[in-house]
């Protein structure tokens, strides 16, 4: 099963930087990044030591509904050039460890997919899920804090 590692869309990302407000309809908060653990969902890469970031509410659902998570991600502050969709793991999965889980085309949860998984093994248990028919697609979350990182399709 062939995977492919997707970061925020490109209007959604769009939208932050031309000043639009988060999901919990505030302003992003611009920050100036440390270089230290600040993932952009949408270059899939780390926010540079100097350079600008927002800290916003996103909710990576197309609808509000029980199992539509909301929570604070970062996205460069300036324009950045989106991840090509690929299998190779994003430069940002730095951490030793997530939690990868499965949701249905209903975009509920499907419990008994959700799992902390080790970085490493990240493709082949999502390669694992995207081989069942009732998965949709994968959220790729912090196993710390659980913020949403980036979302796993089959290619």
């Amino acid at each position: 099963m062939s995977i492919r590692f997707l970061p925020i869309p490109m209007e959604t990302a769009t939208a932050y930087w031309s000043g639009g407000n988060d999901a919990y309809d505030m302003t992003p908060e611009r920050q100036i990044s440390d270089g230290d653990g600040v993932p952009c969902r949408h270059c899939l890469r780390l926010v540079g030591a100097g350079e600008p970031y927002f800290i916003l509410a996103h909710c990576p659902f197309p609808a509000l509904q029980p199992y539509a998570e909301t929570g604070p991600i970062f996205l460069h502050a300036e324009p950045c050039d989106a991840h090509q969709p690929s299998e190779a793991m994003p430069p940002m999965l730095t951490s030793r460890d997530y939690i990868v889980r499965g949701y249905s085309e209903g975009n509920r949860i499907l419990y008994g997919t959700g799992a902390v998984v080790a970085n490493a093994d990240i493709p082949d248990y999502a390669a694992s899920l995207l081989a069942r028919p009732d998965v949709a697609y994968l959220h790729i979350r912090s196993a710390r804090n659980n913020c949403y990182q980036c979302r796993v399709e089959r290619a």
